[in-house]
């Protein structure tokens, strides 16, 4: 799983948000204050208060929706030209870099009532934020009261196939799969110990505006290595970032320390999804797809059966938080995406 890449300013729509948050949660009293100017402060005070370490893809959605509820949401970047970016376009960010984690930072976490933790792990470590020696005395003394961590399905590596749930046993592969598992224990236990609200959200393979198989056929993009290795699966397990954010929102209701698959419905191999996004540029410009995107096929059409083949189960989200998946499989959100779309083509010279 990957939270890095950069996000185009898209609006984001609203969810049914007050099903997730009462309008008594975490409000202040109007007869608290009298004076305008107090009021304001106290406002300010008893807001909920969203901190996101790692501003990546997923951490943008998530902070740009919550904006939109009244939520004071602050989050981190490692460098400062990704600040300026981030800034620009109205965001609060500190520059934070996790393997060295500056005590002010993570003083300033804890002034937070929520914390969302979106920032690769480290191998041969887990998190690098869990080696803190300061970490959980300060978040002890602070205000969180609710903590979710992003992990990825990679943690259950290859299931042959099958079918698996929370429950299934994690057997990570990769090094990196192993230290996401390894991290997800660390903020599980460190959560439970503190009596914080604490989930584990294991995401497939992540797409939304801006990063879909829309996206790349259309910028022409050359296949990463991770890319090309994904491409030889006979499932593949993805999720859109709008249904992301909503399983986010209805987590911050729960209470128990939990794991959820957040997946949707349909693990299709990448070669059918590319095939689809293909025909859908086709039909709305038609004569524009090149056959680059053959070598998509090329390379899935070479299955190996040995890299982390496994179908994810989303029962639980959907039971327990009361998720109705927005995209249950990559049509109808590659559909949503295209739709979205200005022409691209504008500006180059017709073929003809």
């Amino acid at each position: 799983m990957e939270i890095y890449h950069a996000l185009a300013s898209v609006p984001l729509p609203v969810h049914n948000f007050q099903r997730y948050f009462p309008s008594t949660s975490l409000l202040c009293s109007a007869a608290v204050v009298s004076s305008s100017s107090r009021s304001d402060k106290i406002e300010s005070e008893c807001r909920n208060r969203m901190f996101i370490l790692g501003m990546g893809f997923v951490g943008q959605f998530f902070a740009q929706s919550l904006r939109k509820e009244g939520w004071v949401v602050t989050g981190t970047c490692t460098s400062p030209l990704k600040k300026e970016e981030l800034e620009e376009r109205g965001f609060d960010v500190c520059l934070f870099d996790a393997n060295e984690p500056e005590l002010g930072i993570l003083n300033l976490m804890t002034s937070y009532t929520h914390l969302l933790v979106s920032i690769p792990s480290v191998v041969g470590i887990g998190d690098p934020v869990l080696q803190h020696e300061d970490l959980r005395n300060t978040m002890m003394d602070g205000n969180l009261q609710w903590l979710s961590y992003l992990s990825s399905t990679s943690v259950y590596g290859n299931c042959g196939g099958a079918w698996v749930d929370e429950d299934y046993p994690a057997d990570p592969a990769s090094e990196v799969a192993k230290s996401r598992l390894a991290a997800e224990e660390g903020w599980l236990n460190l959560g439970s110990s503190l009596g914080f609200s604490t989930q584990v959200f294991r995401l497939g393979g992540i797409y939304g505006p801006g990063r879909s198989a829309v996206d790349t056929i259309i910028k022409q993009e050359v296949l990463s290595k991770n890319q090309k290795m994904r491409a030889s699966r006979q499932y593949t397990s993805r999720v859109h970032v709008e249904d992301i954010c909503q399983a986010l929102k209805a987590s911050i209701s729960m209470s128990p320390r939990r794991i959820y698959n957040i997946v949707d419905d349909d693990p299709a191999p990448r070669e059918e999804v590319f095939a689809y996004a293909e025909d859908l540029i086709e039909k709305k410009w038609p004569g524009w797809v090149k056959q680059s995107t053959s070598s998509e096929r090329a390379i899935s059409s070479n299955k190996d059966s040995s890299r982390g083949e496994k179908r994810v189960c989303n029962e639980r989200m959907k039971r327990e938080l009361g998720v109705r998946l927005l995209h249950p499989s990559y049509k109808s959100g590659l559909l949503s995406i295209i739709d979205q779309m200005k022409n691209p083509f504008q500006s180059i010279p017709s073929k003809s």
